[in-house]
């Protein structure tokens, strides 16, 4: 499958990257505002390519993206010093406004990945944008928590001593400060969480759930304090979501999607366990919540709604 990337910063390469190191794509076109970025940064990564899949690997302008089966959205701006949230989404809204029409132009039958943040404020308004094209709501998606989900399961299969590949839980609302980590509904191999961890000995009470939880929720800040930017992680959970989509895995992601309600907040984007598929979102999965955890979910739903409303009256006026 052709994959585009629209920008070519530390994410948008590093995924073009993971992509390549994976061999999901057959060719990944690189777009940005600063061409010779882009231009320097396909070049690299090309030269990766004899040591591991034949993929192509170029720079290009918009009009390259035709065919494309994926798009990935990372260009965006970072958060200035004394800079409001606000003055911050404004600045990426003006950036999604201009590419996200372009990308349809190009590439409409692409299924788009959304990851400029705030990444469920941004994807909720790529699918609005998309919308006024006849784009439908389920080919619009955004990285949201799966890198969080990630973190959590790597986390826990730390603790526990087990492959976090065999952990199953989930981190869902905001990718943000006010994302809910379910532990009520974690398993390991089909053993809920505790029992696990009792027939393990492993000791897991409030205060180190609230440690790990701690952890997981503000990993974003930690590393960029030690090195400037995060893009590893989430470089690695773009390439396993366009695997999914390549080949119609199936797969239940943690992805950010438009919602006509969740817990009691109509009309909102963020994460929760989605099936994802060859044609996009195929399906959100209800989760058997505990009363805290549906009240903070709640919660987390109406501080994206407040943003996004937010952003529309910015706009408006």
């Amino acid at each position: 499958m052709k994959i585009g990337i629209a920008g070519s910063g530390f994410v948008g390469a590093t995924a073009a990257y993971a992509l390549v190191m994976r061999g999901v794509a057959t060719e990944v076109v690189l777009v940005d505002v600063n061409q010779k970025r882009a231009q320097a940064e396909a070049a690299d990564i090309l030269h990766a390519v004899p040591f591991v899949h034949p993929v192509e690997v170029v720079a290009g302008e918009y009009a390259d993206l035709a065919g494309s089966g994926v798009v990935i959205i990372t260009a965006g701006v970072a958060q200035k010093p004394g800079e409001t949230r606000l003055q911050l989404m404004e600045r990426n809204a003006v950036i999604l406004r201009q590419i996200v029409p372009q990308v349809i132009e190009h590439a409409p039958q692409a299924i788009l990945i959304i990851t400029t943040n705030p990444v469920d404020v941004m994807t909720h308004l790529a699918t609005k944008i998309a919308a006024d094209y006849g784009i439908p709501s389920h080919r619009i998606m955004g990285s949201g928590t799966t890198l969080d989900t990630a973190r959590f399961r790597a986390l826990l299969g730390t603790r526990l001593g087990v492959d976090p590949q065999h952990v199953h839980g989930y981190v869902i609302g905001e990718h943000g400060d006010s994302e809910v980590l379910t532990w009520s509904i974690v398993d390991i191999g089909g053993l809920p969480l505790e029992d696990f961890a009792q027939l393990r000995g492993i000791p897991l009470d409030d205060p180190i759930r609230a440690a790990m939880d701690d952890e997981v929720r503000h990993a974003a800040y930690t590393i960029i304090e030690g090195k400037g930017a995060t893009y590893y992680g989430i470089g690695a959970a773009l390439t396993r979501i366009v695997d999914v989509i390549a080949h119609d895995h199936r797969a239940i992601l943690t992805v950010c999607s438009l919602m006509p309600e969740v817990a009691g907040v109509h009309e909102v984007t963020l994460s929760l366990p989605h099936l994802v598929g060859g044609s996009g979102v195929m399906e959100a999965l209800p989760l058997k919540l505990n009363a805290w955890e549906t009240s903070a979910l709640h919660a987390s739903a109406r501080l994206i709604r407040a943003a996004m409303d937010e952003l529309e009256q910015s706009h408006e006026r």
